[in-house]
């Protein structure tokens, strides 16, 4: 390609709204296009390094077995209600009406139609396993588009679908993705950390996700050093510190004037946080919750929605809370009836806790579980923090941000039983197809590569995600041997494979090299009077600050060898 003939524009500086590296970049390299809020075009650089994401995707899961399918964006509306994911989603759901008055939606994700499509297809174990993807436009309406392609309402993705008889066949499923997975984040030249996930709205058991290492990550991991514990800041688990215990002592009320938060009761008494008791209200499905934890603590709403499969989770406002014969700031669990309480195991570690007496202005010493009250449910519904103790091997926990590339369920019976998808086993006897799912978006992943491979210049991609390998730059162009031989390089280049971007424009070097920094080519080639002068060229790696001469004899040969993958140590490619 020409670059007097690439539609790209590049701009100096970022559109005010990019609030992120990759979307400034990705804007200021002419890659991508916003054409409303979370909803972009990709323009041909950035369409180009999307295709070469999915042909590396495409490569690895038909390697491991994978076919491709292609699925409907438009979805019967009744398959969601069917599976009840038309709740769980929510707001989230694009819906629209047909001119049959007949209700459809814009699909997030396929669980719903790939188990319909296999319901059809499917008859006997023989028919299994099944391994099905496809990569395909999604639409989620997210309340707040942010980050470019990081979060958007309109994405591409890949998703596949595993399809076994038993759970040793979905385990066996599970860890061939997981390899792929782990090949193709590696053939990307990504880095990437694999964390215990939550499955959240996908539903299912055991979820892992695939995180890049970014400080723009919208994911918080907390993980642990030493025995190599990673998971989601909503998934993770900690061992939480014991609180003081000794024999139980009587309760006894005390005013605290004024004082409704955890801090300014426990400076008030002089205590710390960890010997108190904090009440939080939530509505769950419409519903009161009453949830207790200790008060240097606080509540990790996922694992409460989780415990309460509930399909809405919000905090529960004061005049419902006072409905229910509460007092906000000084709620107590002692004497509590009509309401559902869940408690952290927290509450347990620990004796003669201070909690609220509920009426104003007082609370109750030596609080103790289960002599002064009792609990509906108790389980870890804790966020982890740093510094806790790892739930594994007791060493300090550590937390750092990360952007989810890719992330897979072990979904079981769900989906299978909710819209009938079975099989005849050996016995003749009939059996629900047990599922498994496997995502990545293929957007985010290219945004997660410029969040981990840029510099103050602008993008530094990796060779196998790159728009071109190699941008070829001739100085002095009007002369007609530096002209001859920059066309006869491209010429060669391109039949060998190698794909380059040719900068024919009438533009200063300034100009020109302030460019391929920007739009971030792995390797420049410059041929200049000079260069000529020696029978060699200029050749430059992007992250490098040398450059060194290459001789024009056997010089493309010499770059085919340096684009192939491990030829640069310390260079993933």
């Amino acid at each position: 390609m020409r670059m007097s003939q690439l539609m790209t524009k590049t701009l100096r500086q970022a559109p005010a709204e990019a609030d992120t590296v990759s979307h400034q970049l990705l804007v200021r390299a002419g890659m991508i296009h916003q054409v409303a809020s979370g909803i972009y075009a990709y323009l041909p650089l950035g369409w180009r390094v999307l295709r070469n994401l999915e042909q590396i995707i495409r490569e690895e899961l038909d390697g491991a077995g994978g076919q491709e399918v292609s699925m409907p964006v438009l979805q019967p509306h009744e398959l969601w209600q069917r599976t009840g994911r038309d709740q769980a989603f929510g707001q989230s759901l694009f819906t629209l009406t047909d001119r049959r008055e007949r209700r459809l939606c814009l699909g997030p994700t396929h669980e719903e139609i790939i188990t319909e499509l296999v319901r059809h297809q499917v008859r006997s174990y023989r028919d299994l396993p099944l391994l099905l993807y496809q990569i395909q436009t999604k639409f989620r309406d997210e309340p707040r588009p942010r980050g470019g392609l990081l979060r958007v309402r309109e994405f591409p993705m890949m998703d596949l679908y595993s399809f076994d008889t038993d759970e040793e066949g979905l385990d066996a499923s599970y860890q061939k993705m997981r390899r792929a997975y782990l090949n193709i984040f590696e053939r990307c030249g990504l880095p990437t950390m694999e964390v215990e996930a939550d499955s959240g709205a996908i539903g299912g058991k055991d979820s892992h996700e695939f995180m890049v290492v970014a400080e723009s990550g919208e994911d918080v991991i907390i993980r642990c050093r030493q025995c190599k514990y990673a998971a989601n800041m909503e998934k993770a688990q900690s061992a939480k510190a014991e609180g003081e215990h000794g024999p139980l002592k009587e309760k006894e009320e005390i005013a605290t004037p004024g004082m409704k938060s955890i801090e300014e009761v426990a400076g008030y008494l002089g205590i710390a946080k960890m010997q108190t008791l904090k009440a939080v209200f939530y509505a769950a499905d419409g519903s009161l919750i009453f949830v207790l934890i200790r008060g240097d603590l606080e509540v990790n709403e996922t694992k409460l929605k989780n415990a309460l499969k509930c399909a809405d989770l919000q905090l529960a406002g004061e005049e419902r809370v006072r409905q229910a014969g509460l007092v906000a700031g000084w709620a107590s669990p002692i004497g509590l009836s009509g309401v559902r309480t869940v408690a952290d195991d927290s509450i347990k570690m620990g004796s003669n806790f201070v909690a609220g007496a509920n009426r104003p202005d007082y609370h109750l010493s030596n609080v103790n579980y289960p002599r002064d009250f009792q609990v509906d449910t108790m389980l870890d519904i804790a966020v982890a923090q740093p510094g806790q103790g790892c739930p594994r091997c007791g060493s300090p926990l550590v937390s750092t941000r990360g952007i989810e590339a890719g992330h897979i369920f072990k979904l079981g019976t769900v989906f299978s039983e909710g819209l009938g998808a079975s099989f005849l086993d050996q016995k003749g006897e009939t059996r629900p197809i047990i599922m498994g799912c496997y995502g990545i978006g293929v957007g985010r992943l290219m945004a997660a590569a410029i969040e981990q491979n840029h510099d103050d210049k602008g993008i530094v991609w990796p060779v196998p995600l790159s728009p071109y390998h190699v941008y070829l730059c001739p100085l002095g162009a009007d002369k007609a041997d530096v002209a001859t031989a920059a066309e006869e390089i491209y010429a060669e280049l391109g039949s060998k494979g190698i794909e380059v971007l040719l900068d024919d424009r009438q533009e200063s070097p300034g100009v020109k090299f302030n460019d391929v920094d920007l739009l971030g080519i792995p390797l420049r080639l410059v041929i200049s009077p000079r260069t000529l002068k020696s029978k060699s060229a200029e050749l430059k790696w992007r992250d490098s600050e040398q450059s060194e001469l290459l001789p024009l004899e056997g010089m493309v040969r010499r770059i085919e060898e340096l684009l192939r993958p491990g030829n640069r140590p310390g260079h993933p490619q």
